[in-house]
């Protein structure tokens, strides 16, 4: 079973724009397009997949960083994601799992 890290970010956009903005931040095409599981590879086998809220339901958008290597990559991934989010996009991304301070 996959790991998963699931990072959270305030800001409305669909599914379709959401992975694509995933998709230029981590340089990586998104696959699986057009079906129900569309995600964007990311390193070693990792990959992000988009949780939207549902219809009149305000954000915020979930992302999840799914790895079969273990938690502790997916978190890694995860963490990675959101440092290219910040600086390419501005947003602000929140981890949805415990980050040990940086020293």
């Amino acid at each position: 079973m996959d790991a998963v890290a699931t990072l959270v970010v305030q800001v409305a956009i669909t599914k379709i724009d959401a992975l694509a903005v995933i998709s230029l931040a981590a340089d990586s095409p998104v696959l699986a397009a057009g079906t129900s599981r569309p995600r964007v590879e990311l390193d070693a086998g990792a990959w992000a997949e988009v949780d939207i809220p549902k219809f009149g339901e305000p954000p915020p958008l979930a992302i999840d960083v799914r790895s079969p290597l273990g938690l502790e990559h997916a978190r890694l991934s995860a963490l990675t994601l959101a440092a290219a989010l910040e600086r390419d996009t501005g947003w602000v991304v929140y981890p949805d799992f415990p980050v040990a301070p940086r020293s």
